[in-house]
């Protein structure tokens, strides 16, 4: 089997669907040396083994071989066009340069990396450049709405090869979903052919078990509740799968720092089995820096948050964190889908529906300033069908929210931008579950290694 294939299958059934480093010392435990290597705070542990996590992020242990090999793979991701050389390499990863060749040599025998000129000399043999070939194997992210399917394509490197869309209908139960999403999954494969493809990300509304990869009881859709996504789709589509919330599966995206291609929307003319061909300039869209710690808000046919703190995406022990929708925050409120009164998702759809939006965007920058008195976030990114519709209207009025809270608390404003990746920031992120453990933690280590080797 494909080494990076046979890594997402062990990811998917260890639930360790992109974790992504907070940048702590790291806990290796077997399942993380299967994944790529999950980084998490905590000390070491690897039965029969050490593992040094006082500072380099490297280790020149057999047992840590695939853990090895993920850290330079991430780093050649990161290099980009531009590449890297093995010396940068071992001085990034803390590797030896025996080790770097060894891993570097199996990288190009499976076509994932490959040679790419050299560097100018500054003195001796100039350096040969290695750089990742994103086109040597795809992954696919689903994002599973209550009425539209958008299925998406991803090299390697996370970028969109192709881009499907057709409607759903999530209350119509397992049945017909799966089949919509098989056939759609097969129209994607068949049109792009191309490399093999590593596994499924599946994004859908909450609330879910991400490490059973089981449903919930889905507001709106409680037929749901209890049912083997995960496992029922891999079962269909006979690759990996992965499930997580969509807000988790969009802030995974945003913090693996996708630059956004294609954003355009460009729909066939069949209807049904619409598709996007992704293309374009790299606009060069990412997160700016400070973003360490940021709430994603959602706003579609629902409302909900991903959050990432310190760096890494936080789930909570049962999948339960950022089921923002349903803060409750006027008590003997309206009814929520939910079964409770008076939660903000309630309350900001049902301003949306009378076209107040307003009041929408007042709403969920309430909202807003209660996760940032609560967890002390740098900044708060907006996204969904609703806030796409009216982006400076609910931008703004976000903001205006966040800036009088300000004012009250003392300090400076958290700021309000739109996630990058528009329409599509769910789905390019459900490709990040399935590539992102296959590329180890992300460590800032690749420019200060360029400057050490001269």
């Amino acid at each position: 089997m494909d080494p990076l294939k046979q890594r997402c299958c062990e990811s998917a059934s260890a639930g360790d669907n992109g974790g992504v480093t907070s940048g702590a010392t790291s806990r290796v435990t077997r399942n993380d040396v299967a994944a790529g290597a999950r980084g998490t705070s905590g000390d070491s542990e690897l039965s029969g083994a050490s593992y040094d996590a006082s500072g380099s992020p490297g280790a020149n242990l057999p047992a840590l071989r695939g853990h090895n090999a993920a850290l330079v793979l991430g780093l050649l991701r990161a290099a980009g066009e531009r590449g890297v050389s093995r010396l940068e390499l071992a001085a990034a990863t803390g590797l030896t340069p025996q080790a770097v060749s060894k891993i570097t040599a199996r990288l190009r025998a499976d076509g994932l990396a490959d040679e790419a000129g050299r560097r100018a000399s500054t003195g001796g043999k100039p350096p040969t450049v290695l750089r990742l070939v994103p086109g040597a194997r795809h992954a696919i992210g689903l994002h599973l709405e209550r009425d539209e399917l958008t299925a998406v394509l991803a090299d390697l490197a996370g970028d969109p090869v192709a881009v499907r869309r057709a409607p759903l209908a999530f209350e119509d139960g397992a049945d017909r979903v799966l089949t919509t999403v098989e056939r759609e999954v097969a129209a994607l494969r068949d049109g792009a052919g191309g490399p093999p493809v590593l596994g499924v990300g599946v994004a859908c509304p909450g609330p879910l078990d991400h490490t059973a990869g089981v449903l919930h009881r889905v507001t709106g859709a409680p037929q749901w509740d209890g049912f083997p996504l995960r496992d029922a789709l891999a079962d269909r589509l006979g690759l990996p799968v992965v499930l997580d919330k969509d807000t988790n599966a969009a802030a995974l995206g945003l913090a693996q720092g996708i630059r956004v291609r294609g954003t355009g929307e460009g729909v066939g003319a069949d209807e049904h089995t619409g598709t996007e061909e992704a293309g374009g300039a790299d606009d060069g869209r990412g997160l700016p820096p400070g973003s360490g710690s940021f709430a994603y808000l959602h706003l579609g046919t629902g409302l909900g948050a991903g959050l990432v703190l310190g760096g890494g995406l936080y789930r909570g022990r049962r999948t339960g964190a950022g089921e923002f929708g349903h803060q409750v925050v006027q008590l003997d409120g309206p009814e929520c889908g939910c079964g409770k009164r008076g939660c903000i998702e309630a309350l900001c759809l049902t301003a949306v529906v009378r076209g107040d939006l307003a009041e929408a965007a007042r709403l969920l920058g309430v909202g807003a300033a209660n996760l940032v008195e609560l967890l002390d976030i740098d900044r708060v990114l907006l996204g969904g069908r609703t806030v796409l519709d009216h982006p400076e209207g609910f931008a703004d009025g976000v903001a205006r929210v966040l800036a009088d809270h300000a004012r009250i608390r003392g300090g400076s404003a958290v700021p309000v931008m739109l996630a990058p990746g528009g329409a599509r920031a769910v789905a390019d992120g459900a490709a990040q579950l399935v590539l992102a453990p296959l590329f180890g933690p992300r460590h800032p280590a690749l420019a200060a290694s360029r400057e050490a080797v001269g």
